[in-house]
């Protein structure tokens, strides 16, 4: 009896640690619902938050990646090795090929896409990915100088045009919002702000045209794709970055949206762009020669030849002229006078200011198209 007894003892002993560890567990089952290690309590700025201004900053953020989403394609081509060694081999078996990726964004309903000269430059093949929809796409026309292009695609839907924003409006510190498909990570969404507008002389092209400054984050295969502001409407075409590694360092740079819309309007309709020229070769004043001139300031574009039978030779212009002004623009320098004639209409007069032996002479000039 008295061995049953302590059996008995021993057996309740053992089934209340039994229920006990299960409470035990429960409880703690119960709180990893939170999670195990964290506090059991929602964090203190979880309300505060987001009734201030980040909060609905992150909201439009979320708004501006929805809009675009169908809105940013990625770009892949396909493109024959250098040429070389490899023609000789050409008759037994195929040269290898090259790939290439960019982005772009879709500007009508009907399938026109722009992207850069530089994504598309010597492409046998170009592929456009929307989501998970792909198309063959053709190049309607490309502009090397702006690195503009503008592909078309035939799509059986209507798609989703990019909404137009102003890159003249554009302030240094206004918010900017990169989209695309660097190392072909699609759909990438990178935010910083505008560093500085009408940044020129940074074109390894060469050209002298503005371009837009930003830290948000450009990588390989960014170019093309658009630079947006909190509006959600696109002020630029991403274009370069400088990097001493290759890579993002905080420094990229976009094409006005204001500039590229007159070189898409020229590829649509002419298949390239058609500029404006005179025919004269300028180059800077400098401050030495602005003085021999007996000029107080180096502004201008001096003429340093004058194309025979040339616009600018039949309406007056002289080798050693300098070039002050173009209507109602002023000429800085040798680059402006370029981008400035280059938007002239072809067949327009100009009105041109140079500065000729210590006197104003005005002149009128035709602009005819640069072949």
């Amino acid at each position: 009896m008295q061995r049953r007894n302590g059996y008995s003892t021993c057996l309740c002993w053992v089934l209340l640690l039994f229920f006990g560890f299960l409470c035990f567990s429960n409880a703690h089952c119960g709180r990893s619902e939170k999670g195990s290690y964290g506090s059991l309590e929602d964090s203190p700025l979880r309300d505060d938050s987001c009734d201030g201004i980040p909060c609905q900053v992150q909201k439009n953020f979320r708004k501006i990646f929805e809009l675009y989403r169908d809105r940013v394609v990625s770009i892949s081509t396909e493109s024959h090795a250098a040429q070389g060694m490899w023609n000789f081999f050409e008759p037994f078996w195929d040269a290898p090929k090259q790939k290439g990726m960019g982005t772009g964004f879709i500007i009508s309903e009907d399938g026109y896409i722009c992207t850069n000269h530089h994504v598309i430059q010597n492409a046998e093949k170009i592929i456009v990915k929307i989501n998970e929809r792909v198309y063959s796409a053709t190049v309607i026309g490309s502009d090397e100088r702006t690195d503009v292009a503008l592909l078309k695609i035939h799509p059986k839907e209507r798609l989703k045009p990019i909404f137009w924003g102003n890159s003249d409006e554009v302030k240094v510190g206004d918010w900017a919002v990169a989209i695309g498909n660097p190392f072909g990570l699609d759909k990438t969404f990178t935010v910083g702000v505008i560093s500085a507008v009408a940044r020129k002389d940074v074109d390894f092209m060469g050209s002298h045209q503005s371009h837009i400054q930003t830290d948000a984050s450009i990588n390989p295969g960014n170019s093309g794709g658009p630079l947006i502001n909190i509006k959600g409407e696109v002020i630029g075409i991403n274009r370069m970055i400088f990097s001493k590694s290759g890579g993002y360092m905080g420094i990229g740079f976009a094409i006005p949206i204001n500039t590229a819309k007159s070189i898409l309007d020229h590829l649509k309709r002419y298949k390239k762009v058609r500029r404006g020229y005179i025919g004269v070769h300028v180059m800077n004043v400098t401050e030495e020669f602005a003085q021999s001139m007996g000029r107080e300031t180096s502004a201008g574009a001096l003429v340093v030849e004058v194309i025979p039978q040339s616009p600018a030779e039949r309406g007056g212009v002289q080798r050693g002229d300098i070039i002050l002004r173009v209507n109602d623009q002023s000429i800085g320098n040798a680059g402006e006078l370029v981008e400035v004639l280059g938007k002239a209409p072809i067949g327009s007069y100009v009105r041109v200011v140079v500065w000729r032996n210590g006197k104003i002479v005005n002149l009128t000039i035709r602009v005819e198209e640069r072949k």
